[in-house]
């Protein structure tokens, strides 16, 4: 049988949400977060490049300190952003991507490119659906 990756993905991923056992949990707690409303912007943002705190606040627009802080604390967590301290007055603090958020990159990508082609279908059928 020849299936492609993605044909294996969609035969694969309806049974692994419909199971209840601990991993499918995980799963859905890892994609709790990178779902998260400000995580794909952050990741989206670092994957260019280290950013400060206050670099990454002025190149996501509408985050607010709090919710970054809360972002990149989580994402921090998790294994896909560092922190770094620099020794020097006043301190200097950078974000970046660790190895395992790159790996991410790309289907941050597709998922952003995805809903830029898609937006305006989208806003038609919730105009529809809400005409009814």
């Amino acid at each position: 049988m020849n299936t492609s990756d993605g044909d294996l993905g969609r035969e694969r991923v309806p049974a692994l949400l419909a199971a209840r056992d601990d991993a499918t949990c995980r799963v859905r707690e890892v994609l709790d977060r990178v779902g998260e409303k400000w995580a794909i912007s952050v990741i989206a943002e670092l994957g260019k490049e280290p950013r400060r705190f206050n670099e990454l606040r002025r190149a996501i627009p509408g985050v607010s300190q709090r919710m970054l802080t809360a972002t990149l604390r989580g994402l921090e967590r998790d294994g896909l952003v560092t922190r770094a301290v620099h020794p020097v007055v006043p301190p200097r603090v950078e974000y970046e991507l660790t190895p395992l958020g790159e790996t991410l990159l790309d289907t941050v990508s597709a998922l952003l490119g995805w809903a830029l082609d898609h937006i305006d279908d989208i806003d038609k059928a919730r105009i529809e659906y809400d005409a009814h």
